[in-house]
């Protein structure tokens, strides 16, 4: 794990080995970043567009946990789209990061370590670390600027956010351009992608939304429109970024877990506004039995719910957002109010594994 700040070299963008890809091209290429069991070369392969025009370079990957696909579904459509034309700078475009992860559909690793806890990583450390290493050495420090894509993890799902480190100006302006309604302030763990990039000087965000082993079209629509706001922000793309109305900076949040074992009844969806003691869920034995109740602690947004109904004691339920008073609260009501067609459509979709009922009191 990282414990100093290291001195980074920048690597040109022109060059990848022994491919030379000049200004105004486009190149897929297979970037070497570990061997399998069997001794094979594991190659992810990168998509890299230049315009004719220098300009900032910026990184965007998807599925660095292997079953969070949502941001290879957005990737491979921004591929194939045909209106990414840069007039300055250049993209690395990486539809699946841990392809190890990838090919097994889990979040880890083979040697069960979490890829995203080992940046920059070392080349003599473990399998996660060496391969931390290697993408760190060829893609990070190429770039000026990244995006990172990521879902909610196993059997929860996440209201789409972008987390960053917003007391760092130029992690701020990308993730404001992004254009989300909710941007979670932080600077991640130590050893994540995100924090480690802009550590070394490239200002990195990412992108949570939706749920493991799904490519969910709403969550890929604002993926899409949230990458193509930052490239127009950097100036690589014509036009100016199209951001919701209004955005709400979140600094605290709390997962609420259950209290009891059996069988939830939701009373809240993804992204819905809550007010302190509103009931969360209600925890039933397996008969309908009532035997818990949870309850929002502060006003607040639901940023993650579990997908999964049956609970254990201490099982995470919940996740919500603190709303620092009223100011923020009519923020969101009035960006809302301007999006809600847009808004209506992403909770219906991201509830479809949910059933909420009304409290009875």
């Amino acid at each position: 794990m990282p414990s100093k700040r290291r001195i980074y070299l920048k690597k040109p963008i022109s060059t990848w080995g022994e491919e030379e890809i000049a200004l105004g091209t486009t190149k897929n290429i297979k970037l070497t970043i570990s061997e399998s069991y069997s001794g094979m070369h594991v190659r992810i392969p990168i998509q890299i567009r230049r315009a004719e025009q220098e300009g900032p370079v910026v990184f965007i990957t998807a599925a660095l946990h292997g079953d969070e696909i949502n941001g290879t579904g957005a990737i491979r459509q921004l591929l194939h789209s045909g209106d990414l034309d840069l007039i300055r700078g250049s993209l690395i475009l990486v539809p699946v990061l841990n392809l190890l992860a990838f090919d097994r559909h889990s979040r880890y690793l083979p040697d069960r370590r979490d890829l995203n806890r080992f940046f920059p990583g070392s080349p003599e450390g473990s399998l996660a670390s060496r391969m931390a290493n290697n993408v760190f050495q060829e893609i990070v420090l190429r770039s000026d600027y990244g995006i990172d894509l990521h879902t909610a993890a196993v059997r929860k799902t996440n209201y789409p956010n972008i987390r960053a480190d917003m007391r760092d100006a130029n992690v701020g302006r990308i993730a404001k351009a992004f254009g989300c309604e909710l941007i979670l302030d932080g600077k991640g763990p130590d050893g994540s992608l995100r924090r480690e990039a802009s550590r070394a000087g490239c200002p990195t965000i990412i992108l949570e939304g939706g749920e493991v082993w799904k490519v969910e079209p709403s969550i890929v629509d604002i993926t899409i429109n949230g990458i193509k706001n930052v490239l127009r922000e950097l100036g690589m793309l014509e036009g100016s970024p199209s951001v919701v109305k209004h955005q709400t900076v979140i600094s605290k949040s709390k997962w609420i877990r259950a209290m009891r074992g059996g069988f939830l009844q939701f009373h809240v969806t993804p992204g819905e506004i809550v007010a302190a003691d509103q009931p969360i869920a209600t925890n039933t034995n397996l008969l309908g039995v009532e035997k818990s109740t949870l309850y929002a602690p502060f006003d607040g947004i639901i940023i993650g719910m579990t997908t999964l109904p049956a609970v254990t004691p201490g099982e995470s339920v919940v996740n919500i957002g603190r709303l620092e008073g009223p100011t923020q609260l009519q923020s969101i009501l009035e960006g809302r109010t301007a999006n809600e067609r847009t808004e209506e459509k992403l909770v219906d979709d991201l509830a479809t594994n949910i059933t909420t009922v009304q409290k009875q009191e």
